[in-house]
């Protein structure tokens, strides 16, 4: 793809998320990056380019639309790499991936979406493989923490020799909002399931978007589902946790890493995600609200996506896509992930991976534009089709994350 003439395309760069990508590819993208805005308006993404400073004023602005084969064919025709914050995934981002499938053209995206993921495996997933193209989902807060601690854990049993991964919680604190994207994508996947209902076993099922059926572990029950003492996780804890609203979608994340790996997490590795509810004397009571209200907030959107009138109500009472929070209260948030991990051989290790920001919007802005610039600048493994994070850019990326100011260290627990 030498011969291209971009090497990072930001489709989306006039949303709330684009334009934090787009800002951070400013300060971050080395020296003579090709980089191009691209979106369905060019007067909208020129008045980006003119926010974002004398770094990209001469970018490159490319008029593309998700209802466009065409637009998005030549799109991903000139670009080694298209990093796309457009979503819903479910309802805008098939046409896109299959642009970057045909044409060979690396990809990185947001989505928090298994139904998406699904369905461009099995609609994309050769052709991607045969032309190369590393079509990487979740680049953001949602997956790129949870994959990557799980593969550097992996990575120091294998330096240690201290046998394969076993047991593994990875237990979030944080500190921030969820976008009206976030919700929206939720809302897609409740529609999409309301009008198939066959696809409800994408979501409930752990190995749903594993790359090989029959080499799936049979490790027994595995439930997202948490409400318990923290201290069972591991000795050093206090408080409570309970579930945590995107370890359905992480999870399977990192199993699929593990199959296109080749399992070397192990046959008997057991993965699950729960969140801290603090260890104040009501922590059980939050705790059990937090993972009460999921449930119920869960099984009301489903029904009121059933109908049309169900729709309406949501429209008016959730946060509309492409919104988000002031600049002062993106720089309060804060993020820590903490991965507790056993082994055959009875070491036990933790992954500390940790960062500053909002880690829905300036987080993952920091995560999609170095996955982004990763694929177009990295010596990466040889694997294509679509990719996880920890397959496409394990290494690379930590490495990446790493010098951009963020946490990311195993030690033994």
């Amino acid at each position: 793809m030498a011969d291209r003439e971009f090497d990072v395309v930001l489709f989306g760069a006039t949303g709330f998320v684009g334009k934090l990508t787009a800002q951070y590819l400013t300060e971050s993208a080395p020296a003579g990056a090709r980089i191009a805005l691209a979106g369905r308006s060019p007067q909208k993404l020129a008045a980006v380019r003119a926010e974002l400073g004398p770094a990209a004023a001469e970018w490159p602005l490319v008029q593309a639309d998700s209802n466009d084969q065409a637009s998005l064919n030549s799109l991903a025709a000139r670009t080694r790499v298209v990093v796309t914050t457009v979503g819903p995934y479910l309802r805008y981002g098939f046409p896109l991936v299959q642009a970057c499938a045909e044409n060979g053209t690396h990809y990185a995206d947001l989505t928090g979406e298994p139904l998406f993921i699904r369905d461009c495996i099995d609609r994309f997933g050769e052709q991607a493989a045969e032309t190369g193209a590393k079509i990487v989902n979740s680049c953001g807060y949602d997956s790129i923490p949870s994959d990557l601690s799980v593969y550097q854990l992996y990575k120091r049993t294998v330096a240690d020799n201290t046998g394969e991964l076993t047991d593994t919680t990875l237990v979030a604190w944080l500190k921030g909002g969820a976008s009206g994207g976030t919700i929206d994508s939720g809302r897609a996947m409740m529609e999409a399931i309301a009008a198939d209902p066959k696809k409800g076993a994408v979501m409930s099922h752990p190995y749903s978007l594993s790359p090989d059926k029959a080499m799936d572990p049979d490790v027994g029950r595995q439930t997202d589902q948490a409400l318990q003492k923290a201290s069972n996780i591991d000795p050093s804890l206090n408080g409570w946790v309970a579930t945590f609203i995107m370890g359905a979608h992480n999870t399977k994340i990192v199993r699929r890493s593990n199959g296109l790996l080749g399992w070397p997490y192990g046959k008997n590795f057991r993965y699950r995600e729960v969140m801290s509810a603090g260890s104040s004397p009501v922590a059980p009571l939050v705790a059990a609200g937090m993972a009460g209200g999921i449930v119920a907030t869960m099984a009301a959107g489903a029904v009121l996506s059933r109908v049309s009138a169900g729709r309406k109500i949501l429209d008016r009472i959730v946060p509309k896509p492409g919104t988000g929070p002031s600049e002062s209260t993106r720089r309060a948030g804060w993020f820590t992930m903490r991965t507790f991990a056993h082994t055959t051989s009875g070491a036990k290790y933790v992954c500390t991976f940790a960062g500053q920001g909002d880690p829905g919007y300036q987080a993952t802005s920091v995560m999609l534009g170095q996955s982004g610039l990763a694929l177009a600048f990295d010596t990466l493994p040889e694997i294509a089709g679509i990719l996880t994070p920890a397959s496409a850019m394990g290494d690379a990326l930590t490495d990446r994350l790493r010098k951009a100011g963020i946490t990311i260290e195993v030690e033994p627990a």
